[in-house]
């Protein structure tokens, strides 16, 4: 409660004095284990570790004037990491690696937040008056790499399987056929079918790092109206060149045997 001891118009509780923020004591807690010998486990497991490095070029457009670009920051953002595994049959080994490289598609873009200052309209012929802006603009990208060899292999995934079958039936030909001959085949009017589902363990992947160069120049520099400053001038638009390099960690979660002590 309050530290009037009821609940009126005010909250109930008053932080600001009844909370206590202090030193708590703790206790040690022996955890519980699972008991020794062998165990296997499902784990996230390291396939490999790839530093990604790709090329960008964009134009960026700003609303309105720009005298000059004070900062941007910058974030890289993977919207799509997918590996693709070749299948294998049931009963096959699904860690054998395949024979041919294996591609991983990478998606994703750059979260660029510009900080820029645009001039004002009391600026004079010996200063120039702006007021600061940003602008948050996302550059796209999309690759695709190619992995020759693993730290893990991964677990390929299984086929699934259909496949039909019929029984066999002996039909009258009818009208116009000896009494004596039948029709012999399979039933058309009914369908049979064995299928099997495998619900195999997706690769996914972690981002661990990123690098960028960046150059932006502006194309449309202008001077600024009026006989102001003679070495100031406005822009509107950029050309954006960008390295980009960036590390992914990709992983599946395997069974493991593992020995508890």
């Amino acid at each position: 409660m309050n530290k009037h001891g009821n609940c009126g118009e005010q909250n109930c509780v008053d932080v600001g004095v009844t909370a206590h923020v202090g030193e708590c004591n703790n206790v040690i807690t022996p955890p519980i284990l699972t008991p020794a010998g062998t165990r296997i486990v499902r784990l996230p497991v390291t396939l490999q570790e790839l530093t990604v490095r790709s090329s960008l070029v964009a134009n960026i457009h700003f609303p309105e004037p720009v005298l000059e670009i004070k900062d941007i920051k910058k974030r890289v953002k993977i919207i799509q990491c997918r590996l693709l595994l070749p299948g294998v049959p049931q009963g096959s080994d699904p860690f054998a690696l395949p024979a041919t490289p294996v591609n991983l598609f990478i998606k994703g873009f750059v979260r660029k937040n510009i900080q820029y200052a645009t001039p004002s309209s009391n600026s004079t012929a010996d200063c120039v008056s702006s007021e600061l802006r940003s602008l948050t603009v996302d550059v796209p990208f999309e690759c695709v790499t190619t992995i020759t060899s693993f730290l893990t292999p991964p677990q390929r995934p299984f086929f699934n399987t259909r496949s039909e079958f019929d029984f066999f039936r002996a039909q009258e030909l009818g009208h116009g056929f000896p009494e004596k001959d039948e029709l012999l085949s399979s039933d058309l009017s009914q369908f049979h079918q064995e299928s099997r589902q495998f619900y195999n363990q997706l690769p996914y992947c972690e981002l661990i790092d990123s690098h960028i160069v960046e150059w932006d120049e502006a194309i449309d520099r202008r001077p600024l109206p009026n006989h102001k400053p003679f070495e100031e001038g406005t822009f509107q638009n950029i050309v954006e060149k960008m390295f980009l390099e960036f590390t992914v960690k990709i992983l599946q979660n395997q069974q493991v045997r593992i020995t508890a002590g």
